[in-house]
């Protein structure tokens, strides 16, 4: 079993909200609460035997609170890092819409070929994330993921069977945690 969870609250993820992608934004003190909020509820229910998270600080901070909780060291692996999108890191989601229309609603299409500016596609996303929970699915017991919301919606574009064309079918708010 493999639960996916969004990191906790940043700066970036507040109104308005900016992109982060690669950028190593850390929790601020809200994510943080939503990261121990989520140790609790693990703790009185299905403990997680094993904890993985991206490198990114975000999500490697909410791993770190979750495990000093339950005692489990989080393991790293870089391929459940959120996508990297380019040219639009930092900026407002707002500013991308004003500033380059075309390429914002092909964002919101999303789908096999999307790519961010100077940055990744879904696909290449799509694909490293799959190959990481692949690998944790062949180890023993019940894994916690800490990781991003577009690693998440990749995955469960994948899990579902319905292709990258839905990746902007799911909502998930930060400190969400979802049974893959």
């Amino acid at each position: 079993m493999i639960w996916l969870l969004r990191h906790g609250e940043t700066d970036y993820n507040r109104e308005p909200i900016r992109v982060q992608g690669h950028t190593d934004v850390p929790l601020n003190e809200h994510g943080r609460e939503q990261a121990r909020a989520v140790a609790a509820s693990l703790a009185a229910r299905a403990r997680p035997t094993a904890l993985y998270c991206s490198h990114l600080a975000r999500a490697r901070e909410t791993a770190e609170i979750i495990g000093a909780a339950l005692g489990l060291e989080p393991r790293i692996d870089e391929r459940l890092a959120e996508s990297n999108r380019g040219a639009w890191e930092g900026r407002l989601w707002t500013e991308i819409a004003q500033d380059d229309p075309r390429g914002y609603a092909a964002w919101l299409a999303a789908g096999e070929d999307f790519r961010f500016p100077g940055g990744e596609s879904l696909r290449e996303q799509s694909d490293r994330v799959a190959a990481a929970l692949a690998d944790i699915a062949r180890g023993d017991g019940r894994a916690l993921v800490a990781c991003h919301g577009g690693s998440i919606r990749v995955a469960l574009c994948r899990a579902r069977s319905r292709g990258l064309d839905a990746f902007h079918d799911w909502d998930v708010p930060n400190g969400t945690l979802i049974e893959l």
